[in-house]
C-alpha cells in the first residue's frame, strides 16, 4: 500500500532512534524510503545588519554540511534497505516536507516527535504537529523515546 515513504530527519539524537521504525515499515511494504533534511532559512537575520552575502554563504555551507552528514547517517542506519534517497532542501521545515510529499508523490510520512512541552514548544514549535495538520497523505507520528510494552 505504501510504496514511497518520506522520513524527515533532523540529524538530532532522535534520528537514529527512528531508523528501526522506518526500516520495519519500508520492509513490510517493500517501499522506497526518502530521507529529507531541511536547512532553516536565515533571511530573518537580515534585519540585524548582517550582509545578505554572508547569510547566503552560510546557508550554502549549512546545506553542504547537511548533505555530507545525511549521507553518513544514511550509510550508518539504512544500508539494509535496497532503495533510500536522501535530500537536503532550504526553507521552513513543515512547508518543505509537505512540498516534498506533493512533488515526489509520497504515500506516507513517518515523523518523529521530540516531546517538547511548555515554553520549549512555544519557542521551537512542533514540525510534526504542523505536518500532521497540513499533509495530504497519512502521517505516522512516532515518539522514539517511548519504550514498547511487552
Amino acid at each position: 500500500m505504501f510504496k514511497k515513504i518520506l522520513c524527515p530527519i533532523d540529524l538530532s539524537d532522535v534520528s537514529p532512534k527512528m531508523a528501526p521504525f522506518i526500516i520495519e515499515m519500508a520492509t513490510k511494504h517493500e517501499a522506497e524510503v526518502h530521507l529529507l533534511f531541511v536547512v532553516r532559512v536565515l533571511e530573518h537575520f537580515t534585519a540585524l545588519y548582517v550582509p545578505d552575502l554572508s547569510i547566503s554563504k552560510l546557508e550554502q555551507e549549512m546545506i553542504a554540511g547537511a548533505e555530507k552528514r545525511l549521507e553518513e547517517f544514511t550509510a550508518e542506519n539504512f544500508s539494509s534497505l535496497p532503495t533510500v534517497k536522501a535530500s537536503v532542501v532550504l526553507g521552513d521545515a513543515s512547508e518543505e516536507i509537505v512540498n516534498y510529499v506533493n512533488k515526489e508523490k509520497m504515500d506516507l510520512v513517518i515523523v518523529g516527535t521530540h516531546g517538547r512541552k511548555g515554553l520549549e514548544k512555544v519557542f521551537f514549535g512542533s514540525v510534526a504537529e504542523k505536518v500532521v495538520k497540513t499533509c495530504p497523505v497519512p502521517v505516522l507520528s512516532i515518539n522514539p523515546y517511548r519504550e514498547r510494552e511487552a
